[in-house]
C-alpha cells in the first residue's frame, strides 16, 4: 500500500475562490504529512491570494515542471497558465477561464502519466469555459470522456448523505426525454459498485426518487415512474442490486428517509443537489464514480461575489481532499481482497437499518 499519496489540485477559475480555499486547506503543516499536494495553475496567482490571507503567508511552496519532481513536504506548484496571468477577483474573464481549462488538462495528463494518485478540482465557471470552446458543461463530462469511461455518476457525498443524479447539467425541459430505463440502470450499477468498492459497503441499499410530483400518483401526474423508473428498479433487483422506490421527491428528505439507505439516486440535478447542499453544504463533496482515477471537488461554485475577500470557507475543499484519500485507500483494499478472495479480511459492514417503508404517504 502506497504510504503517501500525490494529489493533483486544479486551480479552477483564477478569479473565483479556488485559490483561497486551496491555500487555506493546505496551510496546516499537519495536512502536508498526509499527502503531497501539487497545485496546477499559476505561482503568481497563488502568491497574490496568499498575501490576502495573513495566517497563510508562511506556506512553503516549490515551483516544479511536473508532479514527478514534487517535494513531499511542500506545496508544489506547476505553472500551466500564461506567465503574466491577470488576477481580477470576482470577474469572469477570458484569461481566468483559459487558465481553468489549462489547469485541468495538465492535471489529467499528469494523472494519465502515472504521476498523480488522485485529482481534486477547484470550481470553474461553466459559462466561462464554454466561451473558450470547452464543449463540456462541467468537469464530470470531460473526465468521463477523457478517461474513456463507459459512463460516470455525479455522486454528492458527505459524512451523513450520498446523492447521485441520473441526468446532470440539462435544462429542465429536456430531463424527461433524457431519462430512460437503460440510463437509470446504468447509474444504479455505477452507484452500487461505487458503494462497494469506494465506500466499503458490502450490501448497499439504494433509494430512487420519482420524477413527477407524488412520484406520478399512479400515473395521474405523469407516467415516467410506471414506464421507465419502476422497470429499471425491477431490472436492477434481478441483477442483485438492492434498489427501492420510486419515492415521492417532496417528502423524502423531509421525512429523513435518506438515513434508511446508503445512497439516493435522483432524476435530475436540482432534485438531488438542493437537498444535499441544504443538509451538507459546508462539508459536501462532488465525487465522480466510474472513473479509473479518483476525482473529487468541493460542492460549491466559483463564488465570484466573495472572491478576494478572505471570506471563503475551506471545509468543503478539505472534505474533498480527505474523501479522495479515503476512496483511494478503499479501492486498494477492495482490489486486494478480490484478487485474493480466500484471504481473511474485515471489509465493510452491515449497519442496522430501519424498516423500509412500503410507500410514502401521498
Amino acid at each position: 500500500m502506497k504510504q503517501k499519496l500525490v494529489i493533483g489540485i486544479t486551480q479552477g477559475d483564477s478569479n473565483g475562490i479556488g485559490y483561497e480555499v486551496i491555500i487555506k486547506a493546505l496551510s496546516n503543516a499537519a495536512v502536508l504529512d498526509m499527502f503531497t499536494p501539487v497545485v496546477y495553475g499559476s505561482s503568481k496567482a497563488f502568491g497574490v491570494y496568499r498575501k490576502q490571507i495573513p495566517e497563510t503567508e508562511n506556506i512553503n511552496t516549490n515551483i516544479i515542471v511536473s508532479a514527478k519532481d514534487a517535494h513531499p513536504k511542500r506545496v508544489n506548484i506547476v505553472n500551466c497558465t500564461e506567465e503574466d496571468l491577470p488576477i481580477e477577483p470576482g470577474v469572469l474573464t477570458h484569461s481566468s477561464a483559459k487558465a481553468a481549462i489549462a489547469s485541468l488538462e495538465m492535471a489529467v495528463a499528469e494523472a494519465k502519466a502515472g504521476y498523480l494518485d488522485v485529482i481534486v478540482t477547484a470550481p470553474f465557471s461553466k459559462k466561462g469555459v464554454t466561451l473558450e470552446h470547452f464543449k463540456y458543461p462541467g468537469h464530470t463530462g470531460y473526465l468521463i470522456e477523457t478517461f474513456g469511461a463507459q459512463d460516470g455518476l455525479m455522486f454528492m457525498c458527505s459524512e451523513s448523505l450520498r446523492v447521485g443524479v441520473v441526468t446532470m447539467h440539462l435544462p429542465l425541459r429536456d430531463v424527461s426525454d433524457a431519462i430512460t430505463t437503460e440510463l437509470i440502470l446504468s447509474k444504479l450499477r455505477l452507484m452500487n459498485h461505487s458503494l462497494k468498492r469506494d465506500f466499503c459497503i458490502e450490501h448497499p441499499k439504494i433509494a430512487l426518487l420519482g420524477l413527477n410530483p407524488h412520484a406520478g400518483d399512479r400515473g395521474l401526474l405523469g407516467d415516467e415512474e410506471i414506464n421507465i423508473i419502476i422497470p429499471a428498479i425491477k431490472a436492477a433487483k434481478e441483477e442483485g442490486i438492492e434498489a427501492f422506490g420510486p419515492f415521492p421527491p417532496d417528502g423524502f428528505f423531509a421525512a429523513t428517509m435518506q438515513h434508511q439507505y446508503d445512497a439516493v439516486l435522483t432524476m435530475y440535478h436540482d432534485q438531488g443537489l438542493i437537498p444535499f447542499k441544504t443538509l451538507s453544504f459546508d462539508t459536501g463533496v462532488n465525487f465522480t464514480a466510474g472513473l479509473p482515477i479518483v476525482r473529487t471537488s468541493p460542492d460549491h461554485g466559483t463564488a465570484f461575489d466573495i472572491a478576494g475577500q478572505n471570506r471563503a470557507n475551506p471545509r468543503s475543499m478539505l472534505s474533498a481532499i480527505y474523501l479522495a484519500i479515503d476512496v483511494y485507500r478503499n479501492r486498494e483494499r477492495y482490489d486486494e481482497i478480490h484478487a485474493n478472495p480466500l484471504k481473511p479480511h474485515n471489509f465493510g459492514h452491515d449497519e442496522p437499518r430501519l424498516p423500509k417503508p412500503s410507500e410514502m404517504e401521498q
